[in-house]
């Protein structure tokens, strides 16, 4: 039997945390891309612009929590087949699509090829290697929100907890005492190394009411904290690179415990920017794009190196020569966010929507967003509605959530 489910307002607020969001990922990766490497400057962003990760991982953990509150009641199911719909299914085609574009040059053989395709397919392909941490919540999701329902009471022991535990195993990770395994490359795939924000993010969405009236009563201490935490974050950094080896740990490491507070706070801010995107004292332009970049956010994260690996094709680092580099990266972000949208827009309308967009196939009418057309459709029904990945099934209904503004 079919249990009917309580619909619920779209979270258009913290939708619109995800365009911002992978305007970082695809920053980080431009940097890496076009930046002068040796530079104190860029290792010094790299390590701010890292925090995209654990946001990733908030928004996605809230975003799931919010939609399958009642996952007892619709079972296991449904919940692990929208999953595999819209998560590893585009993971598994964009893993092979990236195999195929970096195969030239490479010398393997059949079974070589094989091999290194199963290697990227367990450990994700450069930045799709969050699918992997995603997934893996997916897993134990169920045992997680247990925990967290068990804590609904007392929701700060819970989060208290959790941030030790995360500030512990960052700080083993990054003076080297955990095993190798469990440190760098490897870490950065383990779900024990995002474990707060995933909590953190559930908390959040049981508790959205109370998270929400805290942050905006209190968003501009929040914003004067998180400014604070990324200077002693850069101040931190600046000492390792001047004395690599020394107690304070390697600058490059991607998982920092100095970040840790910058990392809390640069969620929140963009948070509270995601209430502003979509108040409704906003302009509908700025309301209009803020949802289609939600929309498109999921394949700027799953095709952006495709246009990174096109800009290097074509010597856009040589440019540094000429311009500054800030400009040269600057503009490559722009080139490859805007590229992405555009192959978004496109993709979403072909047969192949839900294996590389994870989104459902739209119809070429509905190019221009709905509220820049003259003549608006019906709601749009749950078989028809976008899926990005962590969405939840009637994510197109149009009214926010109570949260929606501050004030």
């Amino acid at each position: 039997m079919t249990v009917a489910r309580q619909s619920k307002p779209r979270l258009d607020h913290v939708d619109a945390m995800r365009p911002v969001k992978q305007a970082g990922v695809v920053s980080t990766h431009s940097l890496i891309a076009f930046a002068p490497g040796a530079l104190a400057a860029v290792g010094g962003s790299l390590m701010l612009l890292h925090v995209t990760r654990e946001a990733f991982l908030f928004i996605s953990a809230c975003m799931l929590t919010y939609g399958y509150s009642d996952l007892h009641r619709i079972g296991y199911g449904y919940f692990y087949r929208r999953r595999l719909t819209s998560v590893a299914l585009p993971y598994v085609c964009w893993t092979v699509i990236y195999f195929v574009v970096t195969m030239p040059g490479q010398s393997y053989t059949v079974g070589t090829g094989f091999q290194h395709f199963g290697y990227l397919l367990g450990t994700g392909y450069y930045q799709l290697y969050y699918l992997v941490v995603i997934m893996q919540f997916y897993a134990v999701y169920p045992l997680l929100f247990w925990v967290v329902q068990r804590s609904y009471a007392h929701p700060w022991v819970l989060l208290g907890t959790s941030l030790v535990l995360q500030v512990l195993m960052t700080s083993l990770m990054h003076w080297g005492v955990l095993p190798s395994h469990m440190r760098g490359y490897w870490a950065t795939r383990e779900i024990t190394s995002y474990q707060f924000y995933l909590v953190a993010g559930m908390v959040a969405a049981l508790h959205l009411d109370q998270v929400h009236d805290w942050l905006c009563r209190n968003g501009w201490k929040i914003f004067g904290a998180t400014v604070l935490a990324a200077a002693a974050a850069e101040g931190w950094f600046l000492a390792a690179h001047a004395y690599p080896g020394s107690w304070l740990g390697s600058a490059s490491d991607p998982l920092q415990p100095i970040v840790i507070p910058f990392n809390i706070g640069a969620i929140a801010c963009v948070y509270l920017f995601g209430v502003w995107l979509v108040e409704p004292r906003r302009s509908k332009r700025i309301r209009v794009l803020a949802r289609s970049g939600s929309d498109n956010s999921y394949t700027v994260y799953l095709a952006q190196m495709l246009f990174v690996y096109a800009l290097e094709d074509l010597s856009w680092r040589s440019l540094n020569g000429v311009v500054p580099w800030p400009l040269v990266t600057v503009v490559g972000v722009a080139i490859v966010f805007l590229s992405c949208v555009f192959m978004s827009g496109i993709l979403a309308r072909t047969p192949f929507a839900i294996a590389l967009t994870g989104r459902r196939r739209e119809q070429w009418s509905t190019w221009l967003p709905e509220e820049w057309r003259r003549t608006r459709r019906p709601p749009m029904s749950e078989s028809e509605s976008p899926i990005d990945m962590d969405r939840v099934p009637w994510t197109a209904m149009s009214e926010p959530a109570s949260a929606s503004g501050c004030g």
